[in-house]
């Protein structure tokens, strides 16, 4: 690894052609003053679906591996496993969840919407969103966080947010295209909130997915942590 870092080129001296091509066709040919996002959802957007989908996975495989087993059963909705005492949210704790939670929100919404004027996306925002929600369980209960983020609805988001990001590359193929093609108007001006084609509606579905992802893999190991066997 120090090896390799030692011989990459200096800051500023970029030796290869790819990001002069990306920062030359970005505007017009995709109508985004993010290049990030132009090579995320456009240019290299079959590699963003193949990480998106790693994500889906992984969340997949979180929720079976910690499935509910027949020898469990749910203790009552509470902030304490088995043997393990969990201290009371501090007053600090708290404040400082409820005053982020919003604020996250809102970024997080910001940055999943407007992936074709920043080097943000649905990758970032989503993120940011979950992180929204797990505030409401550090400032609160496991069952306040249950409450605002239903895994039923989770599930169906995640779900909603990767079969879009496909169907979305498929429909080009219905014209005769291939995937992935942008087949939605660019826009009249480049970096408007309606320019872009696909990247914005992209950019949303990943959001979606991601935030749904990250929530559901802590749900699954928060409500691990409230079972217990039952007596034999």
């Amino acid at each position: 690894l120090s090896w390799g870092a030692y011989g990459l080129p200096g800051f500023g001296r970029y030796p290869g052609p790819y990001g002069q091509i990306v920062s030359a066709l970005s505007v017009p040919r995709v109508h985004a003053t993010g290049v990030v996002s132009a090579v995320n959802f456009d240019f290299r957007g079959i590699d963003t679906l193949g990480e998106e989908f790693i994500l889906f996975m992984a969340a997949t495989g979180v929720s079976t591996v910690l499935r509910r087993l027949r020898a469990e059963r749910e203790r009552a909705p509470q902030d304490e496993a088995s043997g393990r005492s969990v201290p009371s949210t501090s007053d600090a704790v708290r404040l400082v969840s409820v005053l982020l939670t919003g604020p996250l929100v809102l970024f997080g919404w910001y940055l999943t919407t407007h992936a074709q004027q920043s080097p943000a996306g649905g990758f970032q925002g989503g993120v940011l969103m979950a992180s929204a929600l797990m505030l409401v369980y550090l400032g609160g209960q496991y069952i306040t966080f249950r409450r605002v983020s239903p895994s039923s609805l989770m599930e169906s988001v995640e779900a909603t947010g990767a079969g879009a990001f496909a169907a979305i590359g498929s429909s080009a193929l219905v014209y005769g295209l291939p995937y992935l093609t942008d087949l939605l108007p660019l826009g009249n001006s480049a970096g408007a909130v309606n320019s872009a084609g696909t990247v914005a509606l992209i950019s949303f579905f990943v959001g979606m997915e991601v935030a749904a992802a990250f929530v559901l893999i802590v749900a699954e190991m928060l409500e691990q942590t409230l079972m217990v066997r039952k007596a034999s």
